[in-house]
């Protein structure tokens, strides 16, 4: 098996050691409990922008997490091929920065970016919900089930870290709402930095968040490429961005020249049907506006992984915030998808209601309206705040289509069956 120096016995870590040969490697193991899992699988049924399955041709949760682990392997491979500080027997893992991409999103629950709000705030007085501490919290403590025993799948230092891009607690947060861990997850933030001391959260956040491994930083740009550049393709399939609309959005806003000439290439491409070719071609662009940088810090020399920043060529940066930006515009703020996000809003909300209702009640024998393992689970603990984990646990697995039948079959009279899976 190739030797890679840049890791080393920090990197491979377990927290709960095992033994036994394998012919994988341990980023190699990472990646293939992700691939084998159905917590992975559900992703298909997930809405990345627009609803899962409504149309065959929209990008999903799983495909954009196959996109973006495409696009991580493709820059560990650029940076491998044009860095002076990498070479042949010292470089980023792209098995690694796969196994990040493809876990990055295993938090998310239905209905997208509008489901994790409306969990954040249902969960307000239980911990709260945020995407990417319920991803970590899915690969350390609820991958695998056994009866009604859940666990993680143990994950090495680096993959745990790679995943984690956010290293403030809940309670140290001045921002309730997204980038926060749940405040349990701290053993956590002290195993990935081996007892180090970290920045104070409470005097610089924003520091401390940003404060992420060269294979953290590879998939988070790998995530921005795919979607900046994605939902502004999926958004002209769906016509919701049209020449019209585009020219019109442009002529209200106070553009920089740069930003015109973007706004020109959008409509040329749209205009001569060369959508899909040429903002796959941008791909490719942002992954070779990379490069790496030295980087000294406290754990510089404790792992290589922290000797690395990733740099994106300021041109190319701007270019993508562009995208989002109109993205959110035209797509994201449109009064189709808010009367959507309205509706799952309505649906996971009554869908919480009915469960904590029931469970969190104090009632002796309460009716069982989970399935039977997450049932005995909720009984087997008299803490408010795990029951309410476990339901949110249960809430944000589900996949769009089985959110809005659970929903149907607790609310619409017409709708279900005794022999119905649940």
């Amino acid at each position: 098996m190739e030797t890679n120096a840049f890791y080393n016995a920090f990197d491979f870590e377990r927290m709960d050691p095992t033994s036994g040969q394998d012919y994988r490697t341990p980023f190699q193991q990472d990646r293939d409990r992700i691939i084998h899992n159905a917590a992975f699988r559900r992703l298909q049924a997930k809405t990345q922008v627009f609803l899962s399955g409504e149309y065959d041709f929209y990008r999903t949760r799983l495909t954009h997490s196959i996109e973006v682990a495409q696009i991580g392997r493709s820059i560990c491979n650029h940076l491998r091929a044009s860095s002076p500080f990498l070479n042949a027997h010292f470089y980023v893992d792209p098995d690694l920065v796969e196994a990040a991409c493809l876990a990055h999103d295993l938090g998310h629950p239905p209905f997208g970016h509008a489901g994790e709000r409306t969990l954040n705030r249902l969960m307000r007085d239980y911990g709260g919900f945020e995407g990417n501490a319920q991803t970590l919290r899915i690969i350390t403590e609820i991958l695998f089930s056994r009866g009604t025993h859940r666990y993680g799948m143990n994950p090495t230092r680096a993959f745990m870290d790679s995943v984690m891009k956010y290293k403030v607690l809940l309670s140290q947060s001045r921002n309730i709402r997204n980038h926060f861990l749940y405040d349990d997850q701290e053993k956590y933030v002290d195993y990935i930095f081996g007892g180090a001391s970290l920045p104070n959260p409470l005097k610089d956040e924003e520091v401390l968040n940003t404060f992420r491994s060269i294979e953290c930083q590879i998939m988070d740009w790998a995530d921005d490429t795919a979607y900046s550049l994605n939902d502004i393709v999926d958004g002209i399939h769906a016509r919701f961005i049209t020449i019209t609309r585009l020219e019109k959005w442009a002529q209200e806003q106070s553009l920089t020249r740069q930003e015109a000439r973007w706004v020109d290439q959008i409509l040329n491409v749209m205009s001569t049907g060369e959508v899909d070719r040429a903002f796959a071609r941008k791909i490719g662009e942002f992954i070779q506006a990379c490069e790496l940088e030295e980087w000294h810090n406290f754990l510089s020399n404790r792992s290589n992984r922290y000797r690395f920043r990733l740099k994106i060529y300021a041109t190319i940066k701007k270019e993508c915030h562009f995208y989002k930006r109109v993205a959110r515009e035209l797509v994201f703020r449109s009064p189709q998808l808010h009367q959507l996000e309205y509706k799952w809003d309505t649906i996971l909300e009554r869908l919480f209601r009915a469960f904590t209702s029931h469970y969190l009640s104090g009632q002796a024998r309460p009716l069982k309206l989970l399935p039977d393992h997450t049932d005995q689970m909720i009984q087997q603990t008299n803490d408010p705040e795990q029951k309410a984990r476990i339901i949110c646990d249960h809430i944000a697995g589900m996949t769009d289509g089985f959110a809005i039948r659970t929903y149907k079959r607790l609310f619409d009279p017409d709708f279900g069956s005794i022999i119905d899976l649940v």
